[in-house]
């Protein structure tokens, strides 16, 4: 699982051949013991949780780099290196 970017202790992932689980395009992202997935698409939280101001940060940061993240999923679903995403600043 690729980290594809880190901010204000976040780790965002990415995973290869993750097309099943969730059937859309996803993140993973980990902020100390909590971890979620984020749809690419919208922002929305699928699954987990982690502290609402984090959220937040995960879901601005995804609105940034929507474009870069679908570039980072098409490579992902096929088992290709995936590229880093600048992270929130």
């Amino acid at each position: 699982m690729p980290t594809i970017s880190m901010f204000y202790g976040i780790v965002i992932s990415m995973y290869f051949f993750d097309d099943e689980r969730h059937k859309l395009p996803h993140i993973h992202a980990k902020y100390q013991n909590a971890e979620a997935a984020f749809s690419i698409l919208d922002g929305e939280c699928l699954n987990g949780s982690m502290p609402p101001g984090k959220m937040r940060l995960v879901q601005a940061w995804i609105e940034i780099h929507r474009e870069s993240l679908m570039a980072d999923w098409e490579l992902a679903i096929n088992g290709e290196a995936l590229f880093p995403i600048d992270p929130l600043r």
